[in-house]
């Protein structure tokens, strides 16, 4: 691939020996496990995201897992109840549902944009339900004063999946009962958000990583231990934990990187916007370019009916593609048994998305390059 969709190395090369120092000087430092590194990177992210406190673990998918666990212990939620999310998410977002012993509840996403349509939210609450999941697919972040009000109304719980969405910056409407939620990052709107530290990630490491943010010092006591065995001391445990823990290695790498995370954002929106200015092609659906903070471009995705033809001609010019995601989780054989119901627009989401480059080390000729590509070809 001349493009290919996203050259990991070749972003990571752009911090020169920052990376490889921060590697050697933690391996060589005797410590791997719940060390400084680690403490220091909790105490950045949470300052950056703007929450009071940050609980690393292993991966996203355990952090989603450790507060559903959480708050149904805290909260005395029976086996069973209601968890209702995105039907167009990717499925770790469903499983940590099923892991804590809750039943996810789908919802379609909108059909313009990619996160949860909110005006489908309320019919689909139950006396079992307890809380809502918005994803903020792709980068762009849901509608978070509808969700909270919603959740306020019915005194559900609202756990941010921001795995996608690191850095982004809600803007509230500025409802005056929602004023304080205006100009919060995501990790910052709702009563606790998880995070995926995946190599390609905005914000990546190398391996697998996550995070808990929240402001509720309960919560965040609760997930620390959840998530180191159950133990509130050493070998005393009292909840039910499974381990799930951030190592040193990883912490440092992240370290050098959060501090460049607006600039790699910034490029990504740029690139993201001449993609949105300049492709023209009839068979090519493009979604609204947003201007704002709210969307960091994790993921540039276009819509066409005949995506597999388009995916074969970037291909053949050398430019990787992916899809994100073929398979809404109600087609998906891990919840056959749920008998989810047909959902058209996850369903067609899943059938047209095809996600173009949109690694923050593009140059301007390479991204012109897959604007042309798509433009000057007729399928």
């Amino acid at each position: 691939m001349n493009i290919p969709y996203f050259d990991i190395a070749r972003l990571n090369a752009t911090y020169g020996d920052e990376l490889y120092t921060a590697a050697t000087h933690t391996m060589r430092s005797g410590r791997y496990v719940r060390g400084s590194e680690v403490e220091h990177f909790e105490h950045e992210y949470a300052d950056y995201v703007g929450t009071q406190y940050c609980i690393s673990t292993g991966n996203g998918l355990d952090a989603l897992c450790a507060v559903l666990m959480a708050w149904k212990q805290i909260y005395g939620w029976d086996d069973a109840d209601e968890v209702i999310l995105p039907a167009n998410t990717f499925i770790a977002t469903a499983l940590a549902v099923t892991r804590a012993r809750l039943t996810p509840i789908l919802c379609e996403p909108c059909i313009d944009r990619p996160t949860i349509d909110t005006t489908r939210i309320t019919p689909l609450i139950t006396p079992h339900t307890r809380a809502i999941i918005p994803v903020h697919l792709y980068g762009q972040m849901a509608d978070m004063d509808a969700i909270n009000r919603i959740a306020r109304r019915h005194h559900l719980m609202v756990l941010e999946d921001a795995c996608q969405a690191h850095g982004a910056i809600y803007n509230s409407c500025l409802d005056p009962g929602l004023a304080s939620l205006f100009g919060r990052r995501a990790g910052n709107n709702a009563d606790a958000a998880a995070f995926s530290f995946y190599p390609i990630k905005n914000l990546g490491c190398m391996g697998d990583g996550g995070a808990v943010t929240t402001n509720n010092r309960e919560l965040a006591d609760r997930v620390r231990a959840i998530t180191n065995y159950g133990q509130t001391t050493h070998y005393s445990h009292t909840y039910q934990g499974f381990n799930s823990r951030l190592d040193e290695v990883q912490a440092a790498i992240l370290r050098v990187k959060l501090p460049r995370l607006d600039r790699d954002n910034c490029r990504r929106v740029e690139i993201a916007h001449y993609y949105s200015t300049h492709i023209c092609h009839p068979a090519v659906q493009l979604l609204p370019h947003v201007a704002d903070k709210s969307h960091v471009y994790h993921i540039y995705p276009i819509r066409c009916k005949n995506r597999s033809r388009l995916q074969e001609i970037l291909n053949t010019c050398g430019i990787g593609t992916l899809i994100h995601y073929p398979t809404p989780i109600n087609r998906q054989q891990a919840y056959a048994d749920s008998h989810f119901p047909a959902m058209p627009v996850a369903e067609a989401w899943a059938d047209e998305e095809l996600s173009l480059p949109i690694n923050p080390a593009l140059t301007d000729e390479e991204v012109m390059q897959v604007v042309d590509a798509i433009n000057q070809n007729i399928y």
